[in-house]
């Protein structure tokens, strides 16, 4: 046959009088004739190895299934092709999902969004998409995170040769509990980082008035924000007790109204990560440490960190409402922890 598809080309047909008196498809006929062209001949060519067992029907069926859900396993698409009798190993199932571009990795963690979370946020997106620059100038953001002395230590690989797994070059050592951390609260404008407060004990909402009664008007004043400034904090029960809200109304602090579950849309995250990182570069050896640190780096933000995060954040709106609600690419959870003697 393909001899034939040679003959009647070189008598001048073209491919559509070919495909038509043959009854081959036209791109059958096309390969073949650019196979002559190339190679002088119509004959099968060695093989450079041997003939995959995944055909194109069982890879489809890999991508589907895959692209369906996420946290199929090999082992699972490996059971998958076996009843339709394509016996291969996981490994070459990974293999020729990573050439479609399809690799395993870690998930990503965000927080828990509900129906009503979703609308929320998009809600919150689009009533303030066209919000002037200036409101978001005016916003004092607040919020809380521990940092670890020890701990958990963020994901990584290491070299090592075989049977020197215990070598103290390849251990990350841990403490028993935790060997301690520290819990802070911390406020932040375009203008400047403002107080960092360390919270002895169980923070509960008598514990955060009084942190707010310390720090959020020297803050302010320090920043130099207007009169028209907002309050922004998360929706933690601490923060919106029936107490708290009194003292709030009392004190006269306007505060904005916040989407739960949206640590994406609060930029002082990111500042939380550089903190984290900058302590964790100067290895704290106790907790006395930790705290000095946390206040010194805390002051050491450069401004033109701070301005960006602000200047950009309509960016973070409009990332939302991409999502309809859903999670954004502005927050990972877990991203920086801690240890005395990090690699």
């Amino acid at each position: 046959m393909r001899t034939e598809v040679i003959e009647i080309y070189q008598s001048g047909k073209g491919y559509k009088a070919i495909s038509k008196a043959l009854g081959l498809q036209r791109t059958t006929v096309r390969a073949i004739i650019h196979k002559w062209q190339k190679h002088g001949t119509v004959v099968n060519l060695p093989r450079s190895g041997r003939p995959t067992k995944i055909t194109p029907r069982a890879q489809r069926r890999l991508i589907r299934e895959v692209t369906k859900d996420p946290r199929t396993t090999s082992k699972e698409l490996q059971a998958s092709l076996a009843s339709i009798k394509v016996s291969v190993h996981d490994s070459t199932i990974r293999k020729r999902l990573g050439k479609n571009g399809l690799h395993g990795r870690f998930p990503r963690r965000k927080p828990l969004l509900s129906k009503k979370n979703i609308r929320a946020r998009l809600n919150f997106a689009k009533k303030h998409l066209n919000d002037c620059q200036d409101f978001w100038e005016n916003t004092l953001w607040t919020d809380e995170t521990k940092v670890e002395l020890f701990g958990r230590q963020m994901s990584r690989y290491i070299w090592r040769k075989r049977n020197t797994a215990f070598q103290k070059k390849n251990i990350i050592p841990t403490v028993k509990y935790g060997g301690g951390s520290v819990m802070v609260w911390g406020c932040f404008a375009a203008s400047g980082p403002g107080r960092l407060a360390v919270i002895d004990g169980t923070m509960n909402s008598t514990v955060y008035q009084k942190i707010l009664k310390e720090n959020v008007r020297p803050s302010v004043r320090q920043l130099k924000l207007k009169r028209s400034w907002v309050l922004q904090q998360d929706n933690d029960p601490k923060h919106t007790s029936k107490s708290t809200s009194e003292w709030l109304k009392k004190n006269k602090m306007k505060t904005l109204e916040w989407p739960s579950q949206s640590p994406d849309l609060n930029p002082i995250e990111m500042l939380w990560h550089d903190l984290k990182k900058a302590v964790h570069a100067r290895k704290p050896s106790n907790k006395a440490e930790l705290q000095q640190f946390c206040k010194d780096e805390w002051a050491k933000i450069p401004p033109e960190r701070r301005k960006r995060l602000i200047a950009s954040y309509r960016k973070r709106l409009i990332a939302v409402i991409a999502a309809k609600g859903g999670p954004t690419s502005y927050y990972v959870q877990g991203a920086i922890t801690f240890s005395h003697r990090a690699m």
